[in-house]
């Protein structure tokens, strides 16, 4: 990884749970911050394929994820949505469990609970009372003491477990239960349209090729994707690639032409255009106000 000199990496590295922990996309230990080389990796800006929840017991954290600083002080529970670009800063009195996961470990039936991830990952950081600690806390040691085991069936406890905790976070993270899932035909379609979105948004900017890979009609997806959503299936798609320019602008030392070409833009003239209407800020404007706000 090369790293320049104003802290920005030429690439952001994405760290795939399945490569680094023994080929299974879960994982759950304990972080302190007495490790330096915990503290290192930890500092540099980076991100992941799956989900994050890390449960803050001790200390204060000064993190960075996309483009929003925090503070964190313990109880407190740090989530993160798959792709988030995050850094940290991290005490020498810091104790944390730290679990991650691919969306693809939870049992199907998970996904049919739960029909909007982003409202309980998107929270950045949420304070916790000792009770609530409490509770996520007896859903983690059960998850540590099986992840850490050789027992049959391993594998199926710790998804189900996880399911709990995931939902233990949705009842404290978002209250007003906006996350729950009615399970029907349009949640169904609605939901495969966003994660083949979160897939292929760098090659495929039309609703066409994603109403294609669904096997209805544009017209019949956009309606849909609108009526749960709020929004058009096309600004979803939208949403997504400007938001991956952001973090390739704010992170990065991409050029304008570079980061056009890594979305499919047809030319950085288009990419400009495409990105002030959605912004108001050309990218380079974008880039300059951002940087001298949170650096």
């Amino acid at each position: 990884m090369e790293v320049t000199k104003a802290g920005k990496i030429a690439d952001i590295p994405m760290y795939r749970l399945e490569d680094c922990v023994d080929g299974m996309p879960f994982f759950i230990g304990e972080i302190t911050g007495d490790c330096e080389e915990e503290v290192e990796h930890w500092g540099t800006p980076h991100r992941h394929n799956g989900f994050s929840i890390d449960i803050l017991l001790k200390g204060t954290i000064r993190q960075a994820i996309d483009f929003k600083q925090y503070e964190v002080t313990a109880p407190a529970i740090m989530l993160m949505e798959p792709d988030q670009v995050h850094q940290h800063a991290i005490g020498d009195d810091v104790e944390i469990i730290n679990i991650s996961f691919t969306p693809d470990f939870l049992v199907p039936e998970m996904r049919g609970v739960i029909s909007c991830w982003h409202c309980i990952f998107n929270s950045g950081m949420v304070p916790l009372t000792e009770e609530q600690l409490e509770e996520l806390l007896a859903y983690a040691r059960m998850l540590k003491r099986e992840y850490e085991s050789d027992k049959a069936r391993k594998e199926a406890i710790l998804r189900n477990l996880l399911n709990a905790l995931v939902i233990a976070i949705g009842r404290i993270s978002e209250p007003s239960n906006a996350w729950l899932n009615v399970e029907n035909s349009q949640y169904n379609m609605a939901r495969q349209f966003k994660v083949l979105v979160d897939q292929h948004f760098h090659e495929k900017t039309q609703v066409s090729d994603y109403a294609e890979m669904l096997f209805v009609t544009p017209g019949h997806l956009n309606d849909t994707v609108k009526s749960l959503l709020g929004r058009n299936a096309k600004y979803v798609i939208d949403e997504k690639r400007m938001m991956e320019a952001k973090r390739l602008l704010y992170w990065g030392e991409h050029s304008v032409k570079q980061i056009a070409a890594r979305l499919n833009f047809e030319d950085d003239a288009y990419f400009n255009r495409f990105f002030k209407k959605h912004t108001g800020l050309t990218p380079a404007s974008f880039q300059k106000t951002t940087r001298e706000k949170y650096n």
